[in-house]
């Protein structure tokens, strides 16, 4: 992106634009009606204020943390959004399905599915390098995913501050049941095939997402750190998506196929069923 360098707001009307910001989100996520971006009140270049919407954001929800996400890792995903660099948002627990479970489609707004492996983490990601090494260590196992992605922003119509302000769009996600060591699964080695209703509509593999999902992991770990949130113990990350994320409309059903992985589904229902 090359939007100009913008004048520093004074700090008491950025301020106040945070926190406008935050509350449009909000409202937009407790009506189910999407809102206009929040770059009329920050500039879409900065990400720190951004990142201070996007918790003031997420203070409004009263379900536990349960991980993280890493948003517009693979370079089909950054051309879809227009974005030209990871982003991270928050995992809650209202967010979590399970494998062949069917998602109210009356809680999302635009939804779009992306295939992703996730990883469940069983030590701590706050002291020391935070490298490929230090992180794959502390990973108990990698395991199948589905991330339905939802922006509150009309038309998906973002920029890179809006998607961060936006808990990094994230929606809901699916969790399939298989579950993998690193020490008998290569997350950069795997193939992907997503389907919806039974048609391919996305492909990819492990080294469309930063080169290597467990670099992905590494990235996450460094930056949960610098905004003064580590990775902890017993976390899920969704390490991002290995190929372009699709559109889910009511009453599909989505599969994503992971190699030797494995699968997981969600089914959506329709709006007259609910």
């Amino acid at each position: 992106m090359t939007s100009p360098t913008p004048t520093p707001a004074p700090t008491a009307d950025l301020d106040a634009a945070i926190v406008a910001a935050a509350q449009r989100l909000g409202q937009a996520l407790a009506t189910r009606v999407p809102c206009a971006p929040i770059r009329d009140l920050i500039a879409p270049d900065d990400i720190a204020s951004a990142y201070r919407i996007q918790t003031l954001f997420n203070e409004g929800r009263s379900a536990r943390v349960v991980g993280r996400k890493i948003g517009a890792t693979s370079e089909a995903v950054q051309t879809q959004l227009g974005v030209d660099q990871p982003d991270f948002g928050v995992l809650f627990e209202d967010m979590a399905f399970g494998d062949g479970e069917t998602v109210p489609i009356s809680g999302l707004l635009q939804p779009k599915a992306e295939a992703e492996i996730a990883f469940m983490l069983e030590r701590d990601l706050a002291d020391g390098d935070l490298d490929v090494e230090q992180c794959r260590a502390a990973i108990a196992y990698a395991t199948p995913a589905l991330e339905i992605v939802d922006s509150r922003i009309t038309n998906w119509d973002i920029t890179f501050a809006d998607t961060v302000a936006d808990n990094a769009s994230a929606g809901v996600y699916v969790v399939g049941t298989s579950r993998r060591s690193l020490d008998e699964y290569s997350p950069v080695d795997s193939t992907m095939r997503m389907t919806i209703d039974g048609e391919v509509v996305s492909e990819g593999n492990g080294a469309a997402c930063l080169g290597d999902p467990l670099n992905a992991v590494v990235w996450l770990a460094r930056r949960a750190r610098q905004f003064g949130e580590p990775l902890r113990a017993g976390q899920l990350i969704l390490s991002g998506a290995l190929g372009p994320m699709r559109p889910v409309a009511p009453g599909a059903s989505v599969t994503a196929e992971i190699g030797e992985l494995g699968s997981v589904t969600a089914h959506f229902s329709s709006a007259a069923s609910e």
